[in-house]
């Protein structure tokens, strides 16, 4: 019979109780495009939670300062020749702080000059200073993606939506949403921001030096907040 007298009886029920308790779970956003990728298959070994969304940018959004373009090595090829690639990494990298590009498989020899193929990973990795993960297949890449995700939101306790998931309710959310609409900012550096000039008015008549003397904002994003607010608009003309 167990000794329920003992001095270590409540340490014994707290544990006991944390273990039945249910385990929070990863949550990844994966865009639409990817609803018929083997990795969403390989993502249900995984103890998350996968909602598929429309996303602006990249294929699976972790965290709000990560997120993965997903390219097979063909698409990885094809990218660079019709260069979509470099359009693509250089909305990633004005998006997020930390973006990564994975590409899955290995043979991006085949179809291209090498030179060619070469070039483009050096301008990824000097030019766009961005990580490349390589995986072997859509199962490897699902458990990438996954620990990705996990690191962020359980390690470093980030936080991961997408604009405009919620409803603007409260003038502090009615703010946050205004300003997470800046190039790099997510809701997390909104807040931030907010915090550090203490209204959006402040926010938008910053200097790129005031900015990236923010909590969380680099150079970087600072001169593509500065760079979108001076810069003129042109509307498409009809045709």
């Amino acid at each position: 019979m167990e000794n329920t007298d003992s001095p270590l009886q409540p340490v014994i029920d707290s544990l006991r109780r944390a273990a039945a308790a249910p385990k929070p779970k990863v949550l990844i956003f994966a865009d639409t495009r990817e609803s018929s990728s083997d990795v969403l298959k390989g993502l249900e070994n995984y103890d998350c939670i996968v909602r598929q969304k429309t996303l602006s940018v990249g294929d699976y959004l972790l965290s709000d300062r990560v997120c993965v373009e997903r390219k097979t090595a063909d698409d990885f090829v094809s990218s660079i020749t019709d260069k979509r690639l470099f359009r693509q990494l250089a909305s990633l990298k004005d998006n997020f702080e930390r973006p990564v590009l994975l590409v899955e498989g290995s043979d991006i020899y085949g179809r291209l000059n090498p030179n060619a193929i070469q070039g483009a990973l050096a301008t990824i990795a000097l030019d766009f200073q961005m990580p490349i993960i390589w995986s072997r297949n859509a199962e490897e890449s699902a458990g990438i993606i996954h620990w990705l995700a996990r690191r962020e939101q359980f390690d470093d306790k980030r936080e991961v939506a997408v604009r405009g998931d919620k409803k603007s309710e409260t003038a502090e959310e009615k703010q946050e949403y205004l300003i997470s609409g800046l190039p790099g900012v997510s809701i997390t550096r909104a807040r931030q921001l907010l915090k550090h000039f203490k209204n959006p008015s402040s926010v938008f008549s910053a200097s790129s030096e005031e900015l990236a003397a923010a909590e969380g904002v680099g150079p970087v994003t600072a001169r593509s907040i500065r760079q979108l607010l001076d810069g003129l608009y042109e509307p498409r003309k009809k045709r």
